[in-house]
């Protein structure tokens, strides 16, 4: 534990730099208890403030500088990527799409603070087209914000109380690897759990679910993507419009009567396999998740301009 606190002591700066900057690039790593006992050895005398707030300012503004050039040239497919080692894959784009539409790029001043939006808020502010410049000014300005409330934190602590500060600077060590394994534990668990109970989700292939249409079937479609990728591409013909949240608060009104196949544009139909599942809970018998969602079926043959389904609406 010596050792640890050592080195802890000696390369702070460093350490700061290179766990804000993994935290900030998508790994599950605990940067705010670091930037806390950071703030404990500055207010100690055993880490230079200057040192500590550029490393960890640094690290950040690096980090999301990546992601925004990403999100400009790459586009919706860096989401895509983000969205697979998320935690909710299926609503992490939405929910900073939602922060977007209601706070423009002030958004990226709080995101931050939020929980799975850091790490997406920067590719996304590329993806819609902020500026460079506006880009840095909010982004530096959240991550001025982030770094100060943490490490005043630890100063305050690390100021009030010395003696007791420098003991907990030499538990530090330890309860950073014990939080980060805990904390890779949590995800590799959460990541399998989610995935076993979405693949239990009944889907339908687009070859069928066409079959279905050209044989005459009314098949209510319901398009769970976010409003930017229906502005992108349009959707199947017919098709309306919900979010996970709102199939769950309406279910009540969807026609159990009537075969409904839900579809996104997500990993491993993650949305679609989750709204299939909260109906089939609630006793509908003849809804799925569409395999492959809108790709497929557009692969599969759809013409997306003539269309091939009769409109349909939510009874009430």
């Amino acid at each position: 534990m010596d050792i640890l606190a050592d080195i802890l002591h000696r390369h702070g700066a460093l350490v700061l730099f290179a766990v804000v900057l993994a935290e900030q690039l998508g790994l599950p790593l605990p940067a705010l208890p670091l930037l806390i006992a950071a703030g404990v050895l500055i207010g100690t005398g055993h880490l230079g403030l200057l040192a500590a707030v550029s490393a960890a300012f640094l690290a950040t503004l690096l980090a999301d500088g990546l992601w925004y050039v990403a999100g400009q040239r790459r586009g919706r497919s860096v989401l895509a990527l983000l969205c697979k080692i998320a935690l909710e894959p299926d609503t992490c784009v939405r929910r900073t799409e939602e922060i977007f539409r209601a706070h423009g790029p002030h958004a990226l001043v709080i995101a931050k603070f939020v929980p799975g939006l850091s790490t997406i808020a920067p590719p996304l502010a590329g993806v819609v087209g902020l500026g460079p410049l506006l880009f840095l000014s909010y982004d530096a300005l959240g991550t001025a914000l982030w770094i100060g409330s943490g490490l005043g934190i630890g100063y305050v602590f690390g100021a009030g109380a010395p003696e007791i500060a420098t003991q907990a600077t030499q538990l530090t060590p330890v309860v950073g690897i014990v939080l980060t394994v805990l904390m890779v534990l949590y995800v590799t668990g959460k990541a399998w759990w989610r995935r076993a109970e979405l693949q239990r989700a009944p889907r339908i292939t687009a070859a069928d679910a066409l079959g279905r249409v050209h044989g005459g079937e009314a098949i209510l479609f319901v398009d769970l993507r976010s409003a930017a990728d229906r502005r992108e591409a349009p959707g199947i013909a017919g098709s309306i419009a919900l979010t996970v949240e709102e199939v769950a608060e309406q279910a009540v009104t969807l026609p159990k009567d009537k075969p409904i196949v839900f579809y996104c544009a997500c990993p491993e139909d993650a949305s679609s396999a989750h709204a299939t599942l909260l109906l089939r809970r609630s006793g509908f018998e003849t809804v799925w998740a569409l395999q492959g969602g809108l790709t497929a079926w557009q692969e599969a043959g759809e013409d997306r301009n003539k269309g091939v389904l009769i409109p349909m609406t939510v009874s009430s």
